[in-house]
């Protein structure tokens, strides 16, 4: 009897990890992330060289993994900061990454996101209405706000929807969004669900979208946030879609209405795209509260690995991002 009890006791444990390893091989992209998101979570403040070296993550072709002896990386400047393998979704880097926080116009990933899984054709027509025409900050033609290169959009209007995703990604422009999601649901607070819908089914917990340019709404700014991780979470997803990515990195364009009467100039409001290699593109975001934020993405030298680096109210942004993709390059090795 106790040779039984032996036996049963060592063969446990054994079948437990077999079962335990099972369940995970199988986890699609959704339970890896989570997996990961775990470990972020775990005490708050995680260093980047502990999520790296104990990823929990299935088996894949490559992940990340910190040479030895290699510091970490330290990004002051930043509210928040968060560098993330997208294959594998390894955490390199982790600063405040799941902080709850105002995250401005890096929601145009998401409704970007929205807008192509919903459009089944992006050169369908959208019409401009006022409440578009007339929002704060960035709009077409006006890269910043109160500084215009030319004409904006019109009341009435008519747009392909691909136009529009453009100058939204690209120009940060906020009219662009606004009309995209009335046009998708009739209102920003129906489109906005929508965001937060997808958003649940990807398995994020840190979000709460209330329109789809990323303004806040007066009295209810605290209601409207994201944080570092799950904006980079979007951001990974969304690159099984080329338009986005194609988007964000164009140079500065003209674009027309449908009908080809009005012009458009739109520029890039991304700095540092042309300052780092294999760059795959970036998205700013900026409003008093939220502060000024960038996530942007890169390759490395081969082509096969892709990171995504994201600071959250940073005022060195454009200096910090570029430090953080070498940083992430040269501390690592994909094995």
């Amino acid at each position: 009897m106790n040779f039984i009890l032996i036996i049963l006791t060592l063969t446990f444990p054994l079948a437990s990890f077999l079962g335990f390893q099972k369940m995970y091989s199988s986890a699609g992209e959704e339970k890896q992330a989570e997996i990961s998101e775990k470990l972020a979570d775990s005490g708050g403040e995680v260093k980047g060289e502990n999520i790296a070296q104990k990823s929990v993550l299935p088996v894949v072709p490559s992940r990340p993994i910190r040479k030895e002896g290699y510091p970490d990386l330290v990004v002051p400047d930043a509210h928040a900061s968060l560098i993330l393998d997208v294959d594998s979704g390894t955490i390199l880097h982790y600063n405040k990454g799941r902080e709850r926080r105002q995250i401005a116009s890096l929601t145009k990933l998401m409704t970007a996101v929205i807008v192509v899984e919903k459009m089944s054709n992006l050169d369908e027509v959208v019409t401009v209405d006022e409440e578009a025409v007339y929002a704060d900050g960035t709009k077409v033609g006006c890269p910043r706000s109160g500084y215009c290169i030319g004409n904006r959009l019109k009341v009435g209007e008519k747009i392909t929807a691909r136009n529009l995703l453009k100058a939204m990604l690209m120009n940060s422009a906020n009219d662009a969004a606004i009309a995209l999601g009335k046009h998708i649901s009739g209102s920003q607070e129906k489109f906005a669900r929508l965001m937060n819908d997808r958003a649940k089914e990807l398995g994020l917990k840190d979000s709460n979208f209330c329109t789809p340019s990323g303004l806040e709404i007066d009295g209810k700014e605290k209601e409207c946030y994201s944080s570092a991780y799950d904006i980079a979470r979007i951001a990974a997803h969304s690159m099984k879609y080329a338009i986005i990515w194609e988007a964000l990195r164009l140079p500065p364009q003209t674009i027309f209405s449908a009908d080809g009467k009005y012009s458009h100039d739109i520029l890039n409001t991304d700095q540092v795209l042309d300052q780092i290699p294999n760059c795959l593109g970036g998205k700013t975001g900026f409003t008093p509260m939220a502060g000024r934020s960038l996530l942007l993405a890169a390759g490395d030298k081969t082509g096969e690995h892709k990171i995504i680096a994201v600071v959250l109210d940073n005022p060195y942004r454009w200096q910090d991002i570029p430090m953080m993709i070498s940083w992430a390059f040269e501390a690592h090795e994909w094995q």
